[in-house]
């Protein structure tokens, strides 16, 4: 799949810069368009705060239009210094409308995004790069908080399992795979499983994709900590992988891969479902 139609998703103030950064160097290498949004959800104070004098309401509205307006500056000054001011776009809360950032995706090829925000001010406009995964059909590549790469990552971890996330992940990922100088697939299993991967090795090699495979005992380790630490061990600054294999409810409630790699990664994730 090429990407030509890049999607950034807004997810708080702490995150932005380091999903903008990294959304503009992948909009110049694939000379495709960057579009920005931020989701359009009930301020806080609208929600919780009916008692709030008329007066209060009105200075926190204008407080957040502000905001709002200078998100949309720093996009607008960072694609134009980068010279991508021609094929860019800021999309408005109040142009989103009701629509959820999992439909509003659906016309782009890869949504990037950071970690969403909780912040009581914001987090009516910062998207879940979870749900957007799960329920827009398109991959999500989350970039952790202060992550900055001069170049875009030449080397990737591919977390593989064989299930159907995974497969669709490496199929989303493929153009951000090939050419690249390193590319590692991991599994993780028993000694017995260490050979049972031989034809995602040869789909790659048929890509040109020249691969090596490392096979890590799970042995009841934390299977997010492997890849990460994987991701570490090869010097990896892409991983991708399948998301939600088991339902996203048992996964915030009690954890699971695709949570807990979200939270601690040191580098980019790119996630299908």
């Amino acid at each position: 799949m090429s990407f030509k139609n890049l999607l950034l998703a807004y997810s708080g103030e702490a995150s932005f810069a380091s999903s903008l950064s990294h959304a503009i160097k992948l909009a110049d290498r694939h000379e495709a368009w960057l579009t920005a949004a931020m989701r359009n959800g009930r301020p806080y104070f609208e929600r919780l705060g009916g008692g709030l004098p008329t007066a209060l309401r009105d200075q926190l509205r204008t407080a957040e239009q502000q905001e709002v307006s200078l998100v949309r500056a720093k996009f607008e000054r960072a694609v134009a210094e980068a010279g991508l001011a021609e094929r860019s776009e800021f999309i408005l809360p109040e142009q989103l409308g009701p629509k959820l950032p999992s439909e509003f995706a659906r016309h782009y090829d890869l949504i990037i995004t950071g970690f969403q925000s909780d912040l009581a001010g914001e987090e009516h406009h910062a998207v879940h790069p979870d749900r957007i995964a799960l329920y827009s059909g398109r991959p999500v590549l989350v970039v952790p908080q202060d992550y900055d790469a001069p170049v875009l990552a030449d080397r990737v971890l591919v977390a593989w399992d064989g299930k159907r996330s995974a497969a669709r992940a490496l199929g989303d990922a493929m153009n951000a795979i090939e050419g690249k100088r390193e590319v590692t697939l991991l599994t993780v299993g028993s000694q017995a499983e260490a050979s049972l991967h031989d034809g995602v090795m040869k789909h790659l090699e048929r890509h040109g994709v020249s691969a090596r495979h490392l096979h890590k005992i799970g042995s009841g380790r934390n299977i997010a900590r492997i890849i990460e630490d994987a991701a570490d061990e090869v010097g990896a600054r892409l991983i991708v992988m399948g998301a939600y294999e088991h339902s996203k409810f048992s996964q915030d409630l009690f954890g699971g891969v695709t949570h807990d790699v979200m939270h601690t990664t040191r580098v980019p994730v790119f996630l299908s479902h």
